[in-house]
């Protein structure tokens, strides 16, 4: 026995060595060395390219079906717009961000890569970087505030069971921000949650299938539900526009801005995952589920809103408030069930796996996608404290909503330099070396550089005046409205006219050169080598036989 126990301590203690962490190199890697690659960053494999047409239905269909969505439409009737108003902004929104993502995302059903090495051809090797870090700690940080979402819907489930959980006795203090129901359901919703984390891209695909099935049809259930208790002649079609003017200008353009904004990051990082599309055809199919998942979602959000108010009186946009106020336990059970899938599903994909993808490249000895999930999980679950952002930190929560003024000339970027300065025609293998092709000045692609320094600061007092209203910043707020806009559209424009003006030759090919060219090319010279020492061995056996 204690032979074998001291076998154990002896394998436990081997993990405390760094090197025993470091992953084993693959043969197919373009990279000098494991330093700068692992299995998850290399192009995708063919026989893993699995992802088809029905699978991005079910994956935007499970996006679209989350908590955000839900409360960014009925939010808009809040802040004084009508539902006619809110949804063509909701529409609208969307049709512009499903062009942005099919462009990106062409890109890596093409290349096979996914943003983080992507980014490396626009922004050069080591800016490239900024980006991804940037991307890590939005990722953690929404990924900590959808657990906590999570967990109130379990809340609201074990509540439907048993009542009696509302009145449990806290024995946490009051500076804790949560109460000891409250980080029971948390604790229970993150272990729920994490098993799932650890499963491959290849395979999470069945989760959002599982979860646009059932998701769906219970929310047009609460819809029908909505309607039947509050005719639309009595409650939605009844409401009007609180606002007039420019005041109702601005406020759909930030209505507008808001749309576009809930799934910016996934406009910059939607190559991480069309990455394994059986073809670049695949993808475009989310041109139209896109914005169509999304305004039915935004219409029944704003619908079940809109009945909320004329039942209880008050503006419920958080549909587990509304929940809460119903007496019938097992409708309250089942729909709370609905919202927990909802979060999972879009945690997963909007966030730990984004996060994931991107630590791969922060550290590809030592990380790969499973074990970027699990430093997602402990970093963004419990290192950030989500519950106490959203009781102490307003300012910060505003800032993370207004991130989108780095995000939109991201996108911008990415696009501009793949279909208009480039045009399709990039190196992948090169995006892998430090000093090839892609390392422009010491690393810096100095066009994107300038063309975020034109596209960030006019947004700057806007976001400084949502974190800390009491800053007045008078018209230089307005601009901040249409941030996402404003970013996408200038930082394309300029990083186009620099790369035009000023290009950078050596990026210049006359076709691409992808990973499968490259194997080919390998297969190709293997094949090449083996004939010549085919021929040599039979002119050498015709020698001795004579």
């Amino acid at each position: 026995m204690s032979a074998r126990f001291s076998s154990a301590l002896k394998n436990a203690k081997a993990y405390t060595h760094k090197d025993a962490w470091v992953l084993e190199p693959q043969p197919s890697t373009f990279a000098p060395n494991s330093k700068w690659s692992n299995k998850d960053m290399d192009p995708v494999p063919p026989n893993e390219r699995t992802w088809s047409t029905f699978n991005y239905i079910a994956y935007w269909v499970s996006d679209a079906t989350n908590v955000a969505v839900w409360e960014l439409a009925s939010s808009m009737l809040a802040i004084g717009l009508s539902w006619r108003q809110a949804l063509p902004a909701i529409a609208v929104g969307h049709i512009i961000i499903s062009f942005v993502m099919v462009l990106n995302g062409t890109i890596g059903a093409r290349l096979h890569v996914g943003f983080p090495v992507l980014n490396r051809s626009s922004f050069g090797f080591w800016f490239s970087y900024f980006s991804v870090i940037s991307r890590v700690v939005l990722s953690m940080f929404w990924f900590g505030i959808q657990t906590y979402t999570g967990s109130e819907c379990v809340y609201q489930m074990l509540k439907a069971i048993w009542p009696s959980l509302a009145h449990l006795k806290n024995d946490l203090s009051d500076g804790a921000h949560i109460t000891t129901a409250g980080m029971m359901c948390y604790f229970l919703y993150w272990l729920i949650q994490f098993p799932l984390m650890l499963v491959s891209p290849q395979k999470i695909r069945w989760l959002f299938v599982i979860k646009a099935f059932v998701v769906p049809p219970a929310w047009l259930a609460m819809l029908i539900w909505a309607f039947v208790k509050v005719p639309s002649s009595e409650g939605l079609f009844q409401q009007h526009s609180t606002l007039s003017g420019s005041a109702m200008s601005y406020a759909w353009l930030s209505a507008l801005n808001s749309a576009l904004g809930i799934y910016s990051t996934l406009a910059v990082n939607i190559p991480d995952f069309t990455r394994y599309a059986k073809n670049e055809r695949a993808q475009y199919v989310q041109l139209m589920i896109i914005p169509v998942a999304f305004t039915l979602v935004g219409f029944i959000g704003i619908s079940v809103t809109s009945a909320g108010i004329a039942l209880y009186g008050d503006v419920l946009w958080d549909p587990l408030q509304l929940i809460d106020r119903w007496d019938n336990r097992a409708a309250a059970f089942f729909a709370s069930f609905t919202f927990v899938l909802a979060t999972l599903g879009t945690n997963i994909s909007a966030n730990s796996l984004s996060a994931a993808n991107d630590m791969t490249v922060l550290f590809p000895r030592y990380i790969n996608i499973r074990r970027g999930q699990a430093l997602c999980a402990i970093l963004g679950g419990w290192a950030l404290c989500p519950w106490e952002i959203l009781a102490s930190a307003q300012g910060f929560l505003s800032f993370m909503n207004g991130y989108t003024v780095f995000l939109g000339p991201f996108a911008g970027i990415m696009v501009a330099d793949y279909w208009i300065v480039h045009k399709g025609k990039v190196d992948v293998p090169a995006m892998y070396r430090p000093h090839g092709r892609y390392r422009y000045t010491y690393g810096f692609n100095w066009r994107a550089v300038a063309a975020i320094l034109v596209s960030v600061p006019p947004n700057l007092p806007g976001l400084i005046s949502s974190i800390n209203p009491n800053i007045k910043v008078h018209g230089a707020t307005k601009i901040y409205n249409f941030a996402w806009l404003f970013g996408f559209t200038s930082a394309s424009v300029v990083y186009t006219i620099l790369s035009t003006a000023f290009p950078a030759k050596e990026t210049y090919i006359p076709e691409a050169i992808t990973s499968d060219d490259a194997h080919a090319a390998e297969e190709a010279s293997k094949s090449e080598g083996s004939s010549h020492l085919e021929k040599r061995s039979v002119e050498e056996e015709v020698k001795s036989v004579a």
